[in-house]
């Protein structure tokens, strides 16, 4: 038993290092690319900056590409985001769990374009940021199956409307090429988009409630009693 606490133990510091490791690597790549440009953050001054080797660079991150998804990562989900994480994880009704989705969508989206309009400034190229975008966008789509799963589950689905396109229809209306054609593009502010994108969701995966009119139940009543 003494055995196995010891091992947990330098587990964790050795988990703890490499964090600590992956912290300063990334960090270091930020301040270089903001400060001399993108193309001077090569992978040998990443590591001169960090004060690694260049070998642990490579086998932490493989590429810089790589470091550029961190640096994203980490302003779109850090303690704002895992907050909201926390919140809805403890929100059990499904109409509810969605609509939080909005939030969840505005939090990411407006953290990521303020380190992506950093990283533009610096001279990080398009294709670059495109292909991590894209990286993003198929993790999005696995990340929401439990969200839609609650809704089918309490019954709420619109007639006519299966799993797989209720999902489909959430993943898009939460993407990022929304929110960049109503923020971006029409400059709506970022409450006026989670808004939006709350009543949209519920309008377009919550089946309508049917609202009976007092004047036709008066009538059906009359008839029974006929």
């Amino acid at each position: 038993m003494a055995k196995k606490k010891v091992r947990s133990y330098y587990s964790l510091v050795r988990q703890r290092q490499a964090d600590d490791t992956r912290a300063r690597i990334a960090a270091a790549a930020r301040q270089l690319i903001l400060t001399k440009g993108y193309d001077a953050a090569t992978m040998e001054a990443i590591a001169r900056d960090a004060g690694v080797a260049t070998p642990t660079v490579y086998a932490v991150f493989g590429s810089k590409r790589q470091i550029l998804t961190e640096l994203i990562d980490r302003a779109a989900f850090g303690p704002a985001y895992q907050e909201l994480v926390g919140e809805v994880m403890e929100i059990v009704e499904p109409v509810s769990r969605l609509q939080f989705a909005a939030r969840i969508a505005r939090q990411i989206y407006d953290s990521e374009r303020s380190e992506f309009d950093l990283l533009r400034k610096a001279g990080v190229v398009i294709p670059e940021l495109a292909a991590i975008e894209r990286e993003k966008e198929c993790g999005r789509y696995e990340a929401q199956a439990q969200s839609i799963s609650l809704l089918v589950r309490s019954g709420q689905l619109p007639p006519g409307l299966d799993e797989t396109e209720a999902r489909d229809i959430f993943w898009t209306l939460t993407g990022r090429d929304i929110y960049r054609m109503l923020v971006i593009e029409r400059e709506w502010s970022s409450d006026r988009y989670e808004k939006w994108l709350s009543e949209a969701i519920v309008s377009s995966l919550v089946a309508k409630k049917r609202v009976r009119h007092p004047a036709a139940e008066g009538g059906r009543k009359k008839e029974k009693e006929q």
